[in-house]
């Protein structure tokens, strides 16, 4: 994985075509695809009446990528790496936790004028590559691990909502995870490839929370 920083565009490089799993706004599901990009947006990039979706295909013209979406500061990303017998994992991550949620409920936003916060407004999104190649069906799997990983380093942050609650995640999450086409099924806690998901994933995750609440706060605007 190569990660080049070219503002407003973060380019996580796989290296080589590999099958991508994700519900990112531009190229969602199932996809194959070399690069997973980030686009940093600020309010004069996405007004009310924006189509977004129009929007971003237009801003991906000529860019064969999957692309995340971030009003996080890009230049805050982490990247983390795992190595379980003989399986490689590599995440990158921007946490941003301005819209954090406990899963289960939503907290009251109500009045809030979204317009003028969106330049600290964050979200949580991920990129993992895995060594080993895995079917649709493992690539599933991968990506129920990769969630749970960033679940349980965002939970471990400690990070409030307004009410008090612990957050688990934010409204605007994206993880694509992506791995060389191939038959292996499982990707599970037992198997090593979920070990070494899980732990480049929370790593990650858990030093851009980390960043966040060092340099903005350790919990959301009421």
């Amino acid at each position: 994985m190569r990660v080049t920083l070219n503002a407003p565009w973060l380019d996580c490089d796989l290296g080589a075509p590999h099958r991508v799993l994700s519900w990112a706004p531009h190229r969602p599901g199932y996809q194959n695809a070399r690069h997973i990009l980030w686009r940093q947006v600020r309010n004069a990039d996405l007004p009310a009446d924006l189509d977004v979706g129009a929007w971003l295909a237009r801003e991906m013209t000529g860019r064969d990528a999957i692309c995340l979406l971030t009003s996080r500061d890009i230049s805050f990303h982490q990247t983390a790496r795992a190595m379980v017998a003989g399986v490689t994992a590599q995440a990158l991550a921007t946490v941003g936790l301005s819209n954090a949620e406990a899963v289960g409920a939503r907290a009251d936003r109500a009045g809030r004028d979204w317009d003028k916060l969106l330049p600290s407004y964050g979200t949580i999104n991920i990129a993992v590559k895995l060594s080993l190649p895995l079917s649709d069906t493992g690539l599933l799997e991968a990506q129920s691990i990769a969630t749970q990983a960033r679940t349980a380093a965002i939970i471990g942050a400690g990070h409030r909502v307004p009410g008090g609650a612990i957050a688990t995640g934010t409204g605007t999450d994206c993880i694509a995870v992506a791995a060389p086409p191939g038959a292996e099924d499982y990707a599970g806690l037992h198997t090593p490839q979920g070990e070494a998901i899980g732990r480049a994933v929370f790593d990650a995750v858990a030093r851009g929370a980390a960043d966040w609440q060092a340099t903005i706060g350790p919990q959301s605007e009421g």
